[in-house]
């Protein structure tokens, strides 16, 4: 029997366990290893059990906070056994994620009182975030809410190819320029469209060029002063979107990206190609910014709302 209830329908539970598979077949045979031969929980397990941690891509603050969190649950218990170490595990790392992520939510929602409601997509290239973009929209879309696009990532042609596939895809209009335009203008025109198509969501894609910090913090300022313009609290939703299997790379990312601009809210992508998935806790953790989505497959369907209960569930499932 599942230690978390499950709240996640059968279908999607499947796709997660089996995205996360590989990073759970390789911090489970860790553990293994880190317990073998010992029958309580006692420094050398726990010292073997934070080199898991950090190994697996969890990172060490991250991991020093659950070391400590299973040192209090020692020191109160007065005899812990090592069987009952991925039940422990289980239970400090959800209460962990608990203090970013709600855990709650199943399903794509924006707020009842935002329309549009103005989602900025930032990133580095290369880490989906055009991908990111086309499942969100998918699934809006699926909920019978009105999607417009706006490809503001103007740096790359194939940026802006690759949305406007994206949008003949599944089905909703698309604002572009010329390749080398103003980001900014294309944000506007995208805001102004989508007001005058009376549309429930709207998503910005921008450029992910982090060899200049500088340049890229005042490009996105940019951006939101000029959405500002047409929607006053634009955007509602700053979306920093990772690539889950480059592990401890991730973290740069989210430092530079919210050194940059105000991140609201994560999404991780590429978790089934990896056995890194260790990092969603780490990030979460350390950046106090909720993962909102995690990527857990190529199908279109394999983008999910990030739930930490049963992330937690499929990570330590035996």
């Amino acid at each position: 029997m599942s230690f978390f209830k499950r709240i996640f329908s059968s279908e999607k539970k499947e796709t997660l366990d089996k995205g996360l598979e590989k990073s759970k077949s390789s911090f489970l045979s860790k553990l293994t290893k880190a317990v073998a031969g010992k029958s309580k929980v006692d420094d050398e397990v726990l010292d073997n059990l934070e080199e898991v941690l950090v190994s697996s891509d969890v990172g060490v603050d991250t991991t020093l906070k659950i070391i400590d969190r299973i040192e209090a649950r020692v020191s109160k218990d007065k005899y812990l056994g090592t069987e009952e170490l991925n039940k422990i595990l289980r239970e400090e790392i959800a209460g962990l994620l608990s203090e970013t992520n709600s855990g709650e939510e199943t399903e794509y929602t924006i707020p009842e009182n935002k329309k549009p409601y103005v989602l900025m997509v930032v990133g580095v290239n290369g880490v989906g975030k055009t991908t990111t973009i086309g499942k969100l929209a998918y699934q809006f879309n699926k909920q019978g809410l009105k999607v417009v696009l706006g490809a503001a990532d103007t740096f790359r042609a194939a940026a802006i190819d690759q949305l406007q596939v994206w949008a003949d895809r599944v089905g909703v209009p698309i604002v572009k320029q010329n390749m080398g335009s103003d980001p900014a203008s294309v944000a506007f025109d995208t805001l102004k469209s989508g007001v005058a198509q009376d549309a429930d969501v709207i998503i910005i894609d921008t450029a992910g060029r982090l060899h200049n910090k500088v340049n890229l913090m005042k490009e996105l300022t940019k951006v939101k002063k000029v959405m500002q313009k047409v929607i006053g609290d634009a955007p509602h939703d700053v979306l920093l979107v990772l690539d889950g299997s480059t592990g401890q790379n991730a973290f740069e990312q989210a430092k530079q990206f919210t050194a940059a601009t105000e991140v609201t809210t994560l999404a991780v992508t590429k978790l089934d190609g990896t056995a890194k998935g260790g990092v969603v806790i780490g990030i979460s953790d350390q950046f106090q910014i909720p993962v909102k989505y995690i990527g857990v497959g190529e199908g279109i369907e394999d983008l999910q709302v990030f739930n930490k209960y049963e992330f937690v569930d499929s990570f330590f499932k035996k």
